[in-house]
């Protein structure tokens, strides 16, 4: 059994306020790492309600003062909403402050809408520029050069861990061509999973600090006592992506007794395509289930989301996950720090 990590949207509920969320997100943390998951990681969104994660290194920095061992990240930083200097000083001093723990993971997308895109003062064309500027990174966190007249302060020297993320062949191409640990979004993007890292395995070229290629997949969990209330709990999930299709970005809604009364057919098709890589029923269906999604895609890690409404219920989830992980053989913290 590959290591276990956790993906937070850090989720706004119904009802709910941003300090709220983050609240939460610091005490599932501290959970996480008392039951033994390696990483914990946020993610860049703006303009979404539901989500209270935008100011990403803000967050892991409240995080890493909450707990003492776990790893901490992003899930990732949008790095073409921002110059690969300001990245590296964000992160630099995060890594100081907390050395050891923190990992950044880069995506492509902005995370966002067009609209918001332009409030955010970026040029979309900026997502071309992303290789060269994941490289620009690597060298900023690298040694000081003779000559360079560019530093990172902090930052240089430290060496902290980056990760591509993506969602299509074109992160799995770059983590191979950079030697690089590589994290696919299948908990939202499923469709190239299986190519994806096909190609990012037979074509990964071993870095001094990669030498084997390191592959991570999302996966949406939840694990209740029974099959029908894990069920139940995931209709929040369902509702989120149901609302995509009607333009809408909300706060997170309760569950549902019956869902099929609330999305139209193409909502459904739209939301089951989206969350086909998602494990859901008790810890005896949990368990099958991984081990059928592991055996098709050998994964070096789940990175596991469980969008739960109610906190205890995904406290829960998260309890009864770490021990399904330790049935299946799962080994916390053993991870590669990547």
């Amino acid at each position: 059994m590959p290591a276990l990590s956790i993906l937070d949207l850090v989720p706004v509920p119904e009802g709910g306020t941003p300090r709220e969320a983050l609240q939460r997100s610091l005490r599932l943390a501290q959970a996480a790492e008392r039951l033994g998951y390696t990483r914990f990681w946020v993610a860049e969104h703006h303009n979404m309600p539901g989500i209270a994660s935008a100011a990403t290194a803000v967050v892991i920095g409240y995080l890493a003062a909450g707990t003492r061992s776990i790893r901490l990240g992003a899930g990732g930083i949008m790095l073409p909403n921002h110059s690969p200097l300001v990245i590296a000083e964000q992160f630099g001093t995060l890594e100081s402050l907390y050395p050891g723990r923190i990992d950044l993971g880069l995506g492509r997308a902005p995370g966002t809408d067009g609209v918001t895109v332009q409030a955010l003062r970026r040029d979309p064309r900026m997502a071309e520029y992303f290789p060269d500027d994941v490289q620009e990174l690597q060298a900023l966190f690298g040694p000081v050069q003779p000559g360079q007249r560019v530093q990172a302060v902090p930052g240089a020297g430290l060496d902290v861990p980056l990760w591509i993320l993506g969602s299509s062949l074109y992160g799995a191409q770059l983590a191979a061509a950079l030697g690089l640990p590589y994290a696919f979004a299948s908990h939202f993007a499923p469709d190239a999973l299986d190519d994806a890292l096909r190609v990012y395995r037979e074509r990964y070229r071993p870095s001094a600090r990669h030498p084997r290629p390191h592959a991570m997949i999302g996966v949406n969990v939840v694990v209740a006592d029974t099959d029908a209330e894990a069920r139940r709990l995931f209709t929040s999930a369902q509702q989120s992506y149901a609302l995509l299709h009607r333009g809408q970005r909300g706060l997170q809604r309760p569950p549902v007794d019956d869902i099929e009364a609330f999305w139209t057919p193409a909502e459904k098709q739209l939301a089951s395509r989206m969350l086909a890589v998602s494990v859901v029923g008790s810890p005896a269906t949990v368990r099958a289930g991984l081990a059928r999604l592991l055996a098709r895609t050998r994964a070096d890690e789940l990175m596991v989301v469980g969008s739960v409404f109610d906190f205890d219920a995904r406290l829960r989830s998260f309890e009864l996950l770490a021990a399904v992980g330790r049935e299946l053989g799962a080994a916390p913290g053993t991870a590669s720090a990547a």
